[in-house]
């Protein structure tokens, strides 16, 4: 049923009658933080706005202020319950009349804030955006003035935004319904794409927008490359010994975040609490007070925790795992520091912490075929409501992505209007009446007295909470009705039948319920394309914080420009341009804030095309150890065996270190001019993207310069000192002849051997048919690379390339290759097992497995032997003892003789 459109009246709000520092003293404030002054000015005018301000940065009071310097109700749209609570009980000191409406409270408890709102009782009303769904609520809407409508972590309505939820979406639905009034949006996090779809969605009317106060000059940000889970912990221990004060330390899973805790309890003097979803609602309340009095130091957590959090002497917040977003990992850093002293923000950055985000992110976006299972499971299943968890749907249809994927594949099938995903209220039954008939009764035939008097009895205690699912208990109904449970319970199954009336029966935790099982699964209405687009726009935000993660260059201003608020100066207190002191002084290093910028230089431009070109003559078929070696000259036996030291770039690079170019390739992949690509299912090729072709071809100019370290930045320009000068817009590719005049192809120093042409015939000597994944992993050593005796391939047939001679090609032939390796490539779904190979392979222990993966220790040996049959390296010890092991090698080996 589609609400009908209530119109509310908006007040002339004339801002030259208004003064906001009359206002200010009613907070206990004296003053305004920077940015707020012009956002309230812009309100009070009677513009809508959209306020992005960091977390500490005063947005509240951007809303507040004029809400209780103008007549009428501002409604405040809010995500969480304790939050909502805060904020009144803080407000209600201040003799501001506020309340908040959310399912915490009874229904006799709503239902008396909702008409003191509808009298216009109260100044401002906190909800859920869930509260719009109710037509009590709407209904009390309607008999209110609202001045304001103010939308907190606004970025919940954007689909590319780090927290998306469906009834944020929906808000500006709900607004036209209200009749438009003035809105605020704020948040803290918000990149351009974010801005622009909260603001399309809201359909808000020339809107002024506010983007600052996001440089915080009292953090100092730090990074630190650890390369296994014991230097990490052991890095988070040295930290934690170094640093005094209160911290918060984030971390991926709950696992993690209770081992963690126990850890530091067992290697430091510090007091430590954990806290995460898993915990009863009871038992987190109590662990959050404990930290905000300060009888806990430390809170381990995962980020369940911080939403409102107000503590101002946090002193480090440390990122055990690397968050899924620069948002995420902005929002929950900025929880250090609010009382403006020094803090720090601290990321032990692994390789591995990727592994964790990506199987998130994939299970964020399930595939269709998961859907589809777990559609035609339910519709099978004969219970209603049916009580399983995400966790048993998982193990029952073995599907490949984890219990939070299943939870999406719920709420794509609810979105399609096929299920209801119901919580747990007291094991109560729900009904939901889709009709406006006065008596329920007359909707029924005379015959079937029990059924009237049950559904007269409904009607009365269902009253104005129609076409909303509304809670009650099975005895009221037999009380009001004069009829035994038994029959009750009889009659209300069969008022199920009518379409105008849903019942679900008594239940005890989270269930579904099932609207519809006759529609085929090929006719719900689920948009596969725009899941996917957002899979990919999550993928991009992963890089987008590992490149933040691996930067050399000044990471707050990398944050700022992320943001939109671009400078040009560095902080002077991050690890890359300030002292590597945990509670650094700014203005010690003010110095380094003249330093200048780093530029393209010939030589820089002339050491890429070569990488470049080197990455074009793979033709996107290895690994970037592989790549790195031909580039060094490497004589390992891979080299060798798919005739990579034929290439014309074999050893051009010669004279930089295996680790050096490996440094170089990342830069090149910061900078979007290469890319990794998933062929095969498990490990990544190197490709030149469209840009990095263009920029090998000589067609355009480098975007950036190389993100390196100054020792290797002064060897390529001493290794390219005769490098020609670059020129803005080149359109023709460098020469060998216009690098060195006067030099013969057979005349080189070893300088001068460097100079090549980027666009000369590409060898064939590597066969097109060798296998698509021939790369060595990205964990490897130089060691490994250049001496480790060869492997099979993880798929493919072991056929060495072709040793025909070299054919001229053209350079429209060049160009053709190159189009074929920026072609986009469509995502691997990776095998279930692929995920547990990969944590053990990263060093978990396979408890820790079991615990992220949320299997039994039976599952991850299965995944194991699975892996092994696909060519992956297992290792035995990582989930058996020593007695163990025989038994492992003798299955393995009994696969293998098998396998045609």
């Amino acid at each position: 049923r589609t609400p009908s459109t209530l119109k509310l009246s908006q007040l002339p709000m004339p801002a030259e009658t208004l003064n906001p520092e009359d206002a200010l003293s009613r907070f206990g404030l004296s003053s305004f933080r920077p940015g707020q002054r012009d956002v309230i000015d812009a309100v009070l005018s009677g513009a809508d706005c959209l306020c992005i301000m960091p977390t500490g940065g005063g947005k509240s009071l951007c809303y507040q202020l004029p809400s209780v310097a103008r007549p009428g109700t501002t409604l405040v749209v809010s995500p969480l319950i304790a939050l909502m609570k805060d904020q009144v009980d803080t407000l209600s000191e201040l003799g501001i009349r506020a309340a908040f409406v959310n399912s915490a409270l009874s229904g006799s408890e709503q239902d008396e804030r909702l008409l003191r709102f509808a009298a216009g009782e109260y100044e401002m009303l906190y909800v859920a955006p869930e509260r719009f769904r109710s037509a009590r609520f709407r209904e009390a809407l309607g008999k209110t003035q609202i001045q304001l409508l103010a939308i907190d972590e606004a970025h919940c309505i954007s689909e590319w935004g780090h927290d998306f939820r469906h009834d944020y979406a929906r808000l500006g639905e709900f607004r036209n319904q209200i009749g438009n009034p003035q809105t605020i949006a704020l948040t803290a996090t918000a990149t351009t794409d974010v801005r622009d779809d909260v603001l399309k969605q809201l359909d808000l009317t020339d809107p002024k927008i506010f983007v600052a106060g996001f440089a915080r000059d009292n953090l100092y940000y730090r990074v630190e490359n650890v390369r296994s889970k014991q230097a990490k912990q052991q890095a988070l221990l040295d930290f934690v010994a170094k640093t005094p004060g209160t911290g918060i330390i984030y971390t991926s899973t709950r696992s993690a975040c209770e081992e963690v805790r126990d850890v530091l309890l067992n290697e430091s003097q510090r007091t430590v609490i954990a806290y995460h979803g898993g915990l009863q609602p009871d038992e987190r309340r109590h662990l959050q007070e404990v930290f905000m009095s300060g009888e806990a130091e430390i809170v381990v957590a995962t980020n369940a925790f911080g939403m409102g959090i107000d503590k101002a002497d946090v002193r480090f917040v440390i990122h055990y795992n690397i968050p899924g977003s620069l948002e995420a990992y902005y929002q929950e850093a900025g929880r250090a520091g609010r009382d403006g002293l020094q803090s720090i923000c601290y990321l032990p950055y692994s390789q591995s912490d990727r592994f964790i985000q990506e199987f998130f992110i994939d299970s964020a976006h399930p595939p269709k075929d998961s859907i589809q299972k777990v559609y035609e499971y339910l519709c099978r299943h004969p219970d209603d409501p049916i009580e399983l968890t995400q966790s048993d749907l998982k193990e029952k249809l073995g599907l490949s992505i984890g219990p939070d994927g299943v939870g999406t594949c719920e709420r794509l099938l609810e979105k399609a209007g096929v299920l209801e995903r119901l919580d747990s209220n007291r094991n109560l039954a729900a009904v939901r009446v889709e009709s406006d008939a006065p008596n329920l009764a007359e909707l029924l035939p005379s015959q079937a007295k029990v059924q009237r008097r049950v559904a007269r009895a409904v009607g009365h205690l269902v009253s104005e909470h129609r076409y909303e699912r509304f809670y009650f208990h099975p005895k009221d109904i037999s009380t009001l009705c004069g009829e035994e449970p038994t029959a009750v319970n009889r009659a209300l199954r069969e008022l199920n039948r009518n379409e105008w009336f849903d019942y679900v029966p008594p239940f005890r935790g989270r269930a579904v319920h099932m609207l519809r099982r006759d529609v085929p699964f090929h006719q719900l209405e689920i948009d596969y394309t725009r899941l996917e687009e957002r899979r990919k726009s999550n993928l991009a935000k992963l890089d987008r914080i590992i490149r933040f993660a691996t930067t050399r260059r000044c990471r707050q201003r990398d944050i700022l420009r992320y943001f939109g608020e671009a400078t040009s100066e560095k902080c002077g207190h991050c690890d890359n341009c300030g002292p590597a002191t945990e509670l650094p002084v700014a203005a010690a290093v003010q110095q380094n804030r003249d330093e200048p910028e780093q530029h393209v230089t010939p030589a820089m431009l002339q050491l890429t095309r070569i990488v470049l070109s080197g990455v074009a003559r793979a033709e996107g078929r290895f690994g970037k150890q592989l790549i790195v070696g031909m580039l060094c000259g490497s004589k390992s036996a891979k080299i060798r065996k798919w005739k990579l030291d034929s290439l014309s770039t074999f050893g051009l690079l010669e004279s930089f270190k295996q680790t050096e170019v490996t440094d170089i390739i990342d830069g090149l992949i910061a900078l979007s001019l290469v890319k990794m690509v998933e062929v095969d299912k498990f490990r990544p090729t190197v490709h030149n993207t469209r840009e990095g072709g263009d920029v090998m071809m000589g067609r355009a100019d480098m975007p950036e310069p190389l993100e390196l370290e100054p020792s290797l930045l002064r060897k390529i320009e001493r290794a390219f000192k005769h490098a020609p000068p670059t020129t803005s817009g080149a359109k023709e590719p460098v020469t060998a002849e216009q690098a060195a005049p006067g030099q013969s192809e057979t005349e080189t120093t070893p300088n001068e051997a460097l100079q090549f042409d980027a666009t000369e015939p590409v060898d064939d000597a590597d066969s097109k048919n060798s296998p698509a994944e021939i790369t060595a992993t990205e964990t490897e050593s130089k060691a490994d690379t250049e001496t480790k005796a060869d492997t099979s391939p993880a798929s493919g047939a072991e056929t060495p390339a072709s040793t025909k001679p070299a054919q001229p090609r053209t350079e429209d032939a060049e160009i053709a290759d190159l189009r074929v390796v920026r072609g986009d490539t469509t995502p691997v779904v990776r095998p279930d097992f692929h995920w547990t190979w990969q944590l053990l392979n990263d060093g978990y222990s396979a408890e820790e497995c079991c615990a992220i993966r949320r299997l039994r220790l039976a599952q991850v040996v299965d995944h194991l032997l699975r892996a092994c049959e696909a060519g992956y390296r297992v290792t035995p010890d990582w989930v058996m003892d020593e007695q163990a092991v025989d038994w492992l090698d003798n299955r393995i080996a009994a696969q293998r003789d098998v396998r045609p």
